[in-house]
């Protein structure tokens, strides 16, 4: 089969520029005691997560040990409860003088009765969850203590900074490159032939 469509994913894009605090001093003769704790970006990206449990479809397929050994004890139990009832039920019939043997064996010879049923595999689907995605984003400027003895000179405190651009948004394009179809089909015969030019 043709394809028809051709879809291109395009990502998000972005730049991101971190200018970190700062001190400038200049034309002093005072005593500087600094202390910095520097900050920073964190990031956290939590992708989409898909949980996907296909124990109870496989199971109803091609079970496991386990459960092929409960299923066979279920039947066993029901086939035993079904042979006590027949062999009860032909017990009370022996008691009647009336019946003989052959109508016992007729009985058991009868073809069975009753719907027989049809059923597809798997007879369930798989167990699907999923989580949303999670992107988040934290900056913690640098900080800055400081202590002047001698407060003579300039001080100028130029604090941290954080540009983010989006260079290109996400975007999904979706081209059809199949053939032109044509209603009714038997159209396409018209126009199905070679351009000519009218201007040469």
């Amino acid at each position: 089969m043709e394809t028809l469509l051709k879809i291109t994913t395009i990502p998000m894009e972005y730049e991101l520029k971190i200018h970190r605090a700062r001190l400038e001093y200049s034309s002093s003769k005072s005593q500087l005691i600094t202390d910095r704790i520097k900050g920073g970006l964190t990031i956290k990206n939590r992708p989409i997560q898909l949980h996907l449990d296909t124990y109870d479809a496989r199971n109803s397929v091609c079970p496991t040990t386990m459960e092929s050994v409960r299923q066979a004890a279920a039947k066993g139990k029901s086939d035993a409860l079904e042979a006590t009832a027949t062999y009860a039920k032909e017990g009370a019939m022996l008691l009647d003088p009336n019946i003989t043997l052959d109508q016992i064996f007729s009985q058991r010879a009868q073809q069975p009765t009753g719907e027989f049923g049809l059923r597809f595999l798997p007879t369930t689907g798989p167990d699907i969850e999923w989580s949303d995605p999670d992107l988040s984003m934290q900056y913690q400027m640098d900080k800055l203590s400081f202590d002047i003895k001698v407060a003579n000179g300039n001080f100028e405190f130029i604090p941290g900074n954080v540009e983010l651009s989006i260079t290109q948004m996400p975007d999904v394009n979706i081209e059809y490159i199949g053939k032109p179809l044509y209603v009714p089909p038997s159209a396409a015969s018209y126009f199905n032939h070679t351009p000519v030019d009218i201007l040469a």
